[in-house]
């Protein structure tokens, strides 16, 4: 029997939650970014690390919406939903393995690993903010009003 999905209680952000969630993304990225440019490694080495940066926010972001997605009962297909994961997962991987085969310090290896975190843990939580404030500033008709008419 397919279960029927539960419509999450979304409430409207706090003003001070959207500005934590931005500032989190911003600093996360702009401090992994300054370390890059300030680094002393290859270009091809700043390269991996930057695309590294991107690969993984837009695969949290992803990951965040197609999860929402699915619990507002929005179809996702599971090659999507699988897709996003192993994303996650390999932009996690490929900048463990990168950060432990660098000839870094430990603690710029740290520096990176925690500016990188921060980054992707910010955008979850913008993207979050986005789609909630979406649904409260929105003149579209929402999921029940469709149902319901």
């Amino acid at each position: 029997m397919p279960s029927t999905p539960i419509a999450p209680a979304i409430q409207k952000p706090t003003g001070a939650f959207v500005a934590a969630s931005w500032t989190a993304m911003l600093v996360g990225a702009l401090t992994f970014l300054t370390g890059l440019w300030n680094a002393n490694m290859a270009l091809n080495e700043k390269g991996y690390y930057f695309t590294l940066l991107l690969f993984g926010l837009f695969a949290a972001v992803s990951l965040q919406k197609t999860v929402r997605d699915k619990l507002e009962g929005i179809r996702v297909t599971g090659i999507y939903y699988g897709l996003c994961w192993v994303s996650v997962v390999a932009a996690l991987l490929l900048l463990t393995i990168g950060l432990w085969n660098a000839t870094l310090s430990d603690s710029e290896k740290g520096f990176y690993a925690m500016s990188f975190l921060l980054a992707l843990f910010g955008s979850v939580a913008v993207q979050k903010n986005i789609r909630d404030l979406a649904l409260f500033g929105s003149d579209e008709p929402k999921v029940e009003d469709i149902t319901t008419a």
